[in-house]
C-alpha cells in the first residue's frame, strides 16, 4: 500500500458498547467473522496504516476479555458508564491531548472497512489541514445510519440520526456517515465539552459536525470505495450478512491468486488461511483458523481443515483435520478424521474411516480402512490392516504404541498399549498384542504369541 499515513496519527477504537442486541454473554466485538474477532479488524487496519499509538475504549464489563484477546500492544481506556460515543472519545482525550498528532476514530464493530478508504480520508484531512473529516457513502438508505446534511453550497452542516427525520437535500442524494472520523487535536480539545447530552443522557460524536459548522469551519469528507464498507454489526442477523460479504472477498482473493474454487458459495475460508497456487478447493469445504495449504493440492468436497498444515500435492477427500500437519504427496479420506497433533510424513496414505490422534506416520506408511491410531509412533513403509486399533487408554491414563519401519499389522489387530512392534515384524489377523513383538517376528492369536 502506498502513502501509509504514518505515526503522526493517534488511533482510537470505540469498543465499549453493551451489544445487548447480540443477546450474548460474549462482548459484541469478540464475536467472529471468518475466524477473526470483530475488534481485530480495526486494530489490524490501523496497524497496516502504520499507526503505532492505538487506544481502545472499553467498558468495565468487557475490558478484561478484550485485553486477553488483543494482548498488551494497545492502550485500554475504560468508559465507566455507557453515555455515547462522544463521552467515549472524551475518556481518551486526557491521555492523548498535548501532542501534535491527528486523531483517527473508528468503531469496533465495522469490520468491512478497507485500509484504502481510511487512508484516503486521512490523507485528505492532512492535505486540507481540516479540523474534522468524515468518511461517507452515497446513495445508502438505512434507518440505523446517520445521514450527512449539506447546505445549498454543498457544505456539511450536521448529521441527522435517522432517515425519517431527513430534510430534503439540494441534489436529492443521500449520504451516509460511516463512523470514521479524523480530528485535529486542537479542535477536538476545544470542542468535545460542547457536545450536549440527548434526552437519555448520551453524547454523540456526530454532534461535533454541527459544532464545527457553527464555528465556521469547513468539514472535510471522502467517500468509501465500496458502499458495503459502512455495514456494522448490532445483532446476529447483521453478523451473518457481514460475514457473507467478507467470505466472498476472501474467496475472490484466492481465486484471483491462482486457486480454483469449484463452488464459491459453498466454500468457507477464514481470514488467516493461506492457499498455494494451483490448488483446488471443492464444494462444501471449510478452511479454518491459520490453516496453510500447499501448492497443487485438492481439498474436498465436504472437508473441514482446522488450524492445520497441508504440504504440496496432497489430497484430502471428505475428511476432517484438526491441528495436524501433513507433508507432501499425502492422501487422506474419504471419511477420515485427523485429530490434534497428528503428523503424516510424505507419501502416507490414509483411506476410509480412519481416526488418528497424537500420532506420527512416517514416510509411505498406509492405513487404508477402518482403524483407530492414537498416541502412536509409526515408522516408514508400515502397512496398517483394516480394523487395527491402538488400545491407548486403560481407564486412567493414555499409553503409547510404537511400530517399527517395515512392519505389517494384520487386519483386526488390537495393540494394547504400552506396546511396541519391531521393525519388519508381522501381526496376524485378529491378534491381540499385549507384549512387545521383536523385530522380524510373527505374532498371532489371543493373546498374541510369537510363532516364528
Amino acid at each position: 500500500m502506498t502513502g501509509i499515513i504514518g505515526n503522526q496519527w493517534t488511533g482510537v477504537i470505540l469498543a465499549a458498547g453493551q451489544g445487548t442486541r447480540m443477546k450474548s454473554s460474549l462482548p459484541k466485538v469478540l464475536h467472529q467473522i471468518c475466524g477473526r474477532e470483530l475488534i481485530k479488524y480495526p486494530t489490524e487496519l490501523m496497524t497496516q496504516l502504520n499507526i503505532e499509538n492505538i487506544f481502545i475504549v472499553v467498558s468495565p464489563e468487557n475490558a478484561e476479555a478484550i485485553r486477553q484477546e488483543l494482548g498488551d500492544g494497545f492502550e485500554y481506556v475504560v468508559q465507566s458508564d455507557p453515555r455515547g460515543t462522544g463521552d467515549a472519545l472524551e475518556c481518551v482525550l486526557p491521555v492523548i491531548l498535548g501532542t501534535d498528532s491527528q486523531i483517527l476514530v473508528m468503531n469496533g464493530d465495522v469490520p468491512l472497512l478497507r485500509p484504502e478508504s481510511v487512508q484516503k480520508v486521512c490523507l485528505s484531512h492532512l492535505d486540507k489541514s481540516a479540523s474534522m473529516s468524515l468518511l461517507t457513502v452515497l446513495d445508502v438508505i438505512d434507518q440505523e445510519l446517520g445521514i450527512v446534511h449539506r447546505d445549498m453550497e454543498g457544505r456539511i452542516t450536521h448529521i441527522v440520526e435517522a432517515t425519517a427525520r431527513l430534510a430534503p437535500q439540494s441534489n436529492g442524494v443521500l449520504e451516509a456517515n460511516v463512523g470514521v472520523y479524523c480530528f485535529d487535536s486542537k479542535f477536538i480539545g476545544d470542542s468535545i465539552n460542547l457536545i450536549k447530552p440527548n434526552r437519555v443522557g448520551e453524547r454523540y460524536i456526530t454532534d461535533l459536525v454541527a459544532i464545527a459548522d457553527g464555528q465556521g469551519k469547513d468539514i472535510n469528507s471522502e467517500n468509501c470505495f465500496h458502499p458495503e464498507e459502512l455495514l456494522g454489526v448490532n445483532n446476529r442477523l447483521e453478523l451473518s450478512k457481514v460475514e457473507a460479504i467478507e467470505r466472498r472477498r476472501i474467496v475472490e482473493h484466492w481465486m484471483l491468486s491462482g486457486v480454483t474454487i469449484q463452488d464459491p458459495e459453498s466454500v468457507y475460508i477464514d481470514h488467516d488461511v493461506v492457499i498455494g497456487q494451483d490448488s483446488i478447493i471443492l464444494a462444501n469445504t471449510a478452511l479454518r483458523g491459520t490453516t496453510l495449504i500447499g501448492e497443487n493440492c485438492q481439498i474436498g468436497p465436504n472437508s473441514v481443515i482446522d488450524n492445520s498444515i497441508i504440504g504440496d500435492r496432497s489430497r484430502i477427500t471428505c475428511s476432517i483435520l484438526e491441528c495436524s500437519t501433513i507433508e507432501f504427496d499425502v492422501e487422506v479420506g474419504p471419511f477420515s478424521h485427523l485429530r490434534a497433533n497428528s503428523y503424516l510424513e510424505s507419501g502416507v496414505h490414509v483411506g476410509n474411516y480412519v481416526e488418528i490422534k497424537n500420532t506420527r506416520l512416517s514416510q509411505r506408511s498406509a492405513a487404508g480402512h477402518f482403524s483407530y491410531l492414537g498416541d502412536a509412533t509409526i515408522g516408514s513403509d508400515v502397512n496398517i490392516g483394516a480394523g487395527t486399533i491402538t488400545c491407548n487408554y486403560d481407564g486412567v491414563e493414555k499409553h503409547s504404541t510404537i511400530i517399527g519401519s517395515g512392519a505389517f499389522i494384520g487386519c483386526d489387530t488390537l495393540l494394547v498399549a504400552p506396546v511396541s512392534v519391531g521393525m519388519g515384524a508381522t501381526t496376524g489377523a485378529g491378534a491381540v498384542v499385549t507384549k512387545d513383538v521383536p523385530e522380524s517376528r510373527l505374532a498371532v492369536g489371543v493373546p498374541a504369541r510369537i510363532v516364528r
